[in-house]
């Protein structure tokens, strides 16, 4: 090839080659935006991967689920339903605050306050022995009452706007009415129109109850039933009434915000009742009243620290709360028992030790025909075999703790074969016998 052509070659080259990897090769796009990392809340960054996102959808619940568990206690006074949302959300807690009532049920009034003082409960817990017919509820309702706190935890708001659907339904269905027991109102919160349940009288409560499948009107929701709970003095139903009167002293002191979506403490009363002396009104759930229990939503685990089950959750159930010990317990007992079991005895220990002097000078002089060593039993046989492929290292140990008795049990009956007289009369280890 020519220097003209080969001039030209690499001209045309120049030109078609750039053309040709512009047509036939796409584009690069931009590097991706860099986000750092401290910019990214903890939500986020959970909420990061499909199978994150689909975890926290599984544990949020539906506006029908909430609904499904407020329709027990939306007809509630206000003060009772703001403290079976607090205490709901320490399930441990509540059980065992109705086994403490069911055991104590003459203990009201004045004595009542004090006992609690002596109790290690979250304060809401305490003041729900009270009014036993609803702990006995929470008690006996306990898949109920651990969702009712779950949902709690998860949105306050939510909770307390699916009471306030609850009772609008019942007020239009002519069964959320004033009466002699209770005072119905409606009243103007943060723009929003809410239904207020007191006591008519502050000091004498009561408790309403009803058929939540009835009171509310025809229920919605065919695949998410209400919950219901009658007291055994209600056993068939009824479609509403009251608990005889209760008087609480300053028990209820608990409280709705309706407008703002959360509950709140009464200064006063909590005071009084828990013999403290606080000034907020805010009221915070505290996880170690939660004893362990798990919370149901990641978002609640991030916020209260990610209690698990523990050691306080197996204390709580151990022999003195009427069940025994857990599987944990009974295999690390076991085990211990293995263990102890394979250690070589003190006695074993004893039996193997050295041959003293004494023992060695009458093996040499002594018996001019030792009697013949005892036939080992059969354990002795089977202790002195060779470990095989299938001895661990707990049998090996067991093996050799056979092994230090059959020793043991060799030299005794050799001492003894030798301590008595022989066929000449002689005395063992005395070089001879009298002349």
């Amino acid at each position: 090839m020519t220097g003209t052509a080969a001039w030209t070659f690499a001209a045309l080259a120049a030109l078609v080659l750039p053309l040709h990897a512009q047509q036939g090769t796409p584009a690069q796009s931009p590097p991706p935006l860099q986000v750092s990392p401290d910019l990214i809340s903890p939500q986020q960054k959970a909420a990061a991967t499909p199978q994150a996102a689909s975890q926290q959808a599984a544990a949020a619940f539906s506006k029908e689920q909430v609904e499904q568990l407020v329709a027990p206690i939306a007809l509630y006074p206000d003060a009772l339903v703001a403290q079976v949302l607090m205490a709901s959300t320490y399930p441990l807690e509540v059980v065992q605050a109705a086994r403490w009532v069911k055991d104590n049920p003459k203990v009201t009034g004045k004595a009542l306050e004090d006992a609690m003082q002596k109790q290690p409960w979250d304060p809401s817990v305490k003041s729900l022995t009270a009014t036993p017919q609803v702990l006995a509820m929470m008690n006996d309702k306990l898949d109920w009452m651990q969702k009712l706190g779950d949902a709690f935890l998860a949105s306050q708001k939510e909770v307390l706007d699916a009471v306030q659907r609850l009772r609008s339904k019942a007020l239009a269905a002519g069964n959320l009415k004033s009466s002699k027991e209770q005072k119905v109102t409606t009243e103007q919160e943060a723009g929003t129109t809410v239904i207020k349940v007191e006591p008519t009288n502050p000091e004498v409560v009561y408790v309403p109850v009803y058929n939540p499948a009835v009171i509310y009107g025809p229920w919605p929701y065919p695949m998410y039933p209400p919950y219901y709970y009658y007291p055994p003095a209600y056993a068939g139903g009824v479609f509403f009434a009251f608990s005889v009167g209760i008087i609480i002293g300053n028990a209820w002191w608990g409280g709705c915000h309706w407008g703002g979506g959360n509950v709140y403490i009464s200064h006063h009363n909590y005071n009084n009742f828990n013999r403290t002396n606080i000034n907020t009104g805010d009221w915070q759930h505290k996880p170690e009243h939660r004893k362990g229990v798990e919370y149901r939503d990641q978002g609640s685990r991030e916020k209260y620290g990610g209690q698990r089950p523990g050691a306080d959750t197996r204390e709580a159930y151990r022999g003195r709360d009427g069940a025994g010990p857990s599987t944990a317990d009974r295999q690390r007992d076991a085990a211990g028992a293995r263990d102890r079991a394979a250690a070589p005895s003190t006695s074993d220990r004893a039996g193997a030790r050295e041959p003293s002097a004494g023992d060695r000078q009458r093996d040499a002089s002594g018996a001019r025909a030792p009697a013949p060593a005892p036939a080992p039993a059969p354990s002795d046989r089977a202790g002195s075999r060779q470990p095989s492929a299938f001895d661990g290292a707990g049998q090996g140990q067991g093996a050799q703790t056979r092994d230090y008795s059959s020793r043991g049990a060799s030299s005794r009956s050799s001492a003894a074969s030798h301590s008595r007289p022989s066929g000449g009369g002689g005395r063992a280890g005395g070089g001879g016998g009298r002349r």
